[in-house]
């Protein structure tokens, strides 16, 4: 990239001046991403273009222009997926094989439907191995980190739903080292997807060649009961790879990391947000009461709660909760790859795009928009709950949105773990507030720590202590 500013053309979109070569305006959007976006829409209105990181990106803020994005075949997806997946878990055959790509991107049905009910089975198989010994201790309280807590529970059960359980004598020391690096390594994750050289952060290299090297063909032969969604991806692998490659281990951690990066810190909201509102854990414990009442289930000692899917997605209370934690902590952006020059189409306007460029939807716009969502800063359990169904419907200038929730972003490069990650939260709160009583210790607000801004969901600036016991 040229140390000169660069000049805009006739039909680009406004360029943000910036007086930091390669940075531009990151610093800015680290500290305050929505105040900074807010600012720049003000001045440009909808559409801009400004530096971050060394990438000039074209911002379309506008909800209603978002399907343009979607639909143009000349914004590559894979042009900027492929780069992240070379820089952070150093996938290099992707980026020059279409075939592979178009092969692993089929595995993913396997997360949904019936296949869905199979990975649902095995979650609660996960969370009989982490909770039932607890379940047959004491009713004393139990003091933890609630973030901490909760980044344990949904690695260990994640992993045991995907991998299946591990043939090691020592497999909880095993589980805790690998869940300890893997989270010093998902540290690291913006800087590594922006491009900072690997070297330049401590010793995340090897940090990295060891995760790899564990999740190689021949570790996770020591895995028993592989999920259909890693089988198949391990078939096409072989395919590609010779069975030794240890660039097999590199895309199994990608899978790993797209299975907890996310699901972790958004189970931590979820459960920050309860703990500190009396009246919505009141509600879920009531609904889910209810549902437990209603399909003849009883609490009984040890695990005796069995859901299906549908009647996890009845309890309306529940996942309006989850939804409300999402668009409260979420910070994803959508990117794409811009290959030629292009005009791209709007309503409002013609717009050129330049080679090389990328174009960004930032939906934290949307979801602090105060015309969309009343007092956008305040939680509200039951924002997605109207007349005891799900709410899915809400206006800007008094047209309906057809997006108006993106933590997972949305077209091709929507998030294809989404049914996953959401039904594990489901039962892990079904069995937290079925079984236990939880109370937060301190009552010190957190806040969002925008470091990853851009990338996913938002970690918390501090922890925070909360206590749970056996419900008696």
């Amino acid at each position: 990239m040229s140390v000169f500013p660069r000049k805009g053309r006739p039909g680009e979109p406004p360029l943000v001046k910036s007086w930091l070569p390669f940075i531009g305006e990151a610093l800015k959007l680290q500290r305050d991403p929505i105040g900074f976006m807010t600012t720049l829409q003000k001045q440009y209105g909808d559409i801009f273009t400004v530096l971050l990181g060394g990438k000039y990106i074209t911002f379309i803020l506008d909800p209603f222009q978002y399907q343009s994005v979607i639909k143009n075949q000349k914004l590559s997806f894979r042009g900027f997926s492929n780069k992240v997946l070379l820089r952070v878990f150093s996938i290099k055959k992707l980026v020059e094989d279409d075939a592979m790509n178009d092969e692993l991107h089929t595995c993913y049905q396997l997360l949904q439907g019936r296949h869905l009910d199979m990975l649902m089975e095995n979650t609660m198989q996960s969370l009989k191995q982490v909770f039932e010994p607890q379940l047959l201790k004491t009713t004393s309280w139990h003091t933890e980190s609630l973030f901490t807590f909760c980044n344990s529970v949904i690695f260990e059960m994640t992993l045991t739903t995907v991998y299946g359980s591990i043939l090691l004598g020592h497999r909880k020391t095993f589980i805790t080292e690998l869940k300890d690096d893997f989270f010093k390594f998902d540290g690291k994750f913006t800087q590594l997807a922006s491009g900072m050289p690997i070297e330049l952060l401590g010793n995340i290299k090897s940090i990295r060649l060891k995760l790899i090297k564990l999740l190689t063909t021949e570790n996770l032969a020591k895995f028993q009961g592989w999920s259909e969604v890693v089988q198949r991806r391990q078939d096409i692998l072989e395919k590609y790879y010779l069975p030794q490659d240890i660039e097999i281990g590199a895309h199994h951690l990608g899978l790993l990391w797209a299975s907890v990066a996310n699901t972790a810190p958004t189970m931590s909201w979820t459960m920050y947000y309860l703990l500190r509102n009396p009246e919505a854990m009141a509600v879920l414990r009531d609904e889910i009461d209810h549902l437990l009442q209603s399909t003849g289930q009883k609490k009984g000692p040890g695990f005796s709660i069995h859901l299906t899917r549908e009647q996890l997605d009845s309890l309306v209370y529940l996942e309006s909760t989850i939804l409300e934690s999402l668009r409260l902590s979420s910070f994803s952006s959508t990117f794409r790859f811009v290959q030629e020059d292009l005009t791209l189409h709007l309503e409002a306007q013609d717009c050129c795009l330049r080679k090389g460029d990328f174009v960004g939807v930032f939906p934290p716009i949307l979801h602090y928009d105060p015309e969309i969502f009343e007092a956008p800063e305040e939680f509200r359990f039951d924002r997605f709950v109207e007349n005891g169904k799900k709410k899915t419907t809400f206006f800007k200038r008094g047209k309906k949105l057809k997006y108006y929730l993106m933590p997972f972003g949305f077209g091709i490069s929507k998030c294809p773990g989404r049914f996953l990650a959401v039904v594990e939260i489901k039962q892990l709160l079904v069995i937290l507030l079925t079984y236990f009583d939880l109370e937060i210790i301190d009552d010190k607000p957190v806040k969002l720590n925008f470091s990853r801004s851009l990338f996913g969901i938002q970690h918390p600036d501090s922890d925070v202590s909360f206590r749970y016991k056996v419900k008696s």
